[in-house]
């Protein structure tokens, strides 16, 4: 093929794509081009703010990883600096009205850059403000660790090697930002963590303290979730809600299950619905599928016994079983 057929072919499939993807047509997106407006928050500063936010919050076991050329303060200052920049790139891209999970109304941000910059600078100012009740959590996270797993040596191996721990650490710093009206870039931060982890934390969910995760491989916490003080959550476990009926209206409504204080659910075990309680200090068993509420103290499994079918010996006409 000659070399201005390639060309031809070229820009035609390209000019294709734009009717597909509605560039051409989007003028307010060409707008936002030509004026030089923010782009989305980039992922990979998403990544370094956490990065470097689990260094201020222990500073003590991150100090020989990158330190930050001003110590702990030049941390926290470049911190702010980048979550203002992921503030404002969200509140400038993405329509500036949202529905929280409670049913309020986000502040309509768009449009007025001022607006937008002095509500980045304010949302930031109140992360940092935050770090240090979000420091005495994950203590309390740390310690639940070690109480619960006998493999766990020491508090430096949670904090850099367990994924539970790394999932709800990013899940409280992006809660944070949730409440604050953030909802893309709290949600980029949970889904880092999710990539990394493999445990699906949504960023709405509401976490008592003392949260322990073991393994964590395929956990799920939907957005109205509640989980109470002292929780433990075994790999696979899905706190997910059932299926409902589409709309705006559904934004609003609890879907997602309540555990309370030292509830324990064990690996592979599903519960769904946004009415379902599971009661203090309830055990809720492997594999287990729970619709309904589960009274506190309770001790809920499968009967395998009443389940296991007899066995039968399959043998061709004419043979003999051994």
């Amino acid at each position: 093929m000659s070399e201005p057929t390639t060309q031809w072919h070229r820009d035609a499939q390209t000019a294709a794509l734009q009717v597909a993807f509605g560039v051409a047509a989007d003028l307010h997106a060409q707008a936002r081009l030509e004026n030089g407006a923010p782009a989305l928050p980039d992922p990979d500063q998403v990544a370094q703010a956490l990065d470097l936010a689990r260094r201020v919050l222990f500073a003590e076991i991150y100090s020989g990883a990158r330190p930050c050329a001003e110590g702990l303060a030049g941390c926290c200052h470049e911190l702010y600096e980048r979550v203002v920049r992921l503030l404002v790139a969200e509140w400038t891209a993405v329509p500036g009205r949202d529905i929280g999970q409670r049913g309020e109304l986000y502040p309509d941000r768009c449009g007025d850059p001022a607006l937008v910059a002095a509500s980045a600078h304010e949302t930031a100012l109140s992360v940092l403000e935050a770090l240090p009740g979000l420091r005495e959590a994950l203590e309390a996270d740390v310690q639940a660790a070690l109480d619960g797993d006998p493999a766990a040596r020491s508090r430096a191996e949670i904090i850099l090697c367990y994924p539970g721990f790394y999932a709800i650490a990013t899940h409280r710093l992006a809660h944070v930002l949730w409440l604050a009206g953030a909802p893309l870039v709290a949600r980029m931060m949970t889904e880092h963590a999710h990539h990394r982890t493999g445990i699906d934390l949504h960023p709405g969910a509401r976490i008592g303290p003392a949260l322990f995760i073991d393994h964590g491989t395929g956990v799920v916490v939907g957005e109205t979730a509640v989980l109470g003080a002292r929780c433990r959550l075994y790999q696979g476990v899905t706190l997910g809600a059932r299926s409902i009926p589409k709309g705006d209206a559904m934004r609003t409504r609890k879907r997602h299950p309540t555990l309370e204080d030292e509830v324990t659910i064990y690996a592979n075990a599903t519960i769904l619905g946004g009415d379902v309680v599971i009661g203090k200090g309830a055990i809720v068993g492997g594999n287990t599928w729970v619709t309904s509420s589960v009274p506190a103290g309770a001790r809920m499994r499968i009967d395998v016994a009443a389940r296991v079918a007899e066995a039968v010996v399959m043998v061709p006409d004419g043979a003999q079983p051994e």
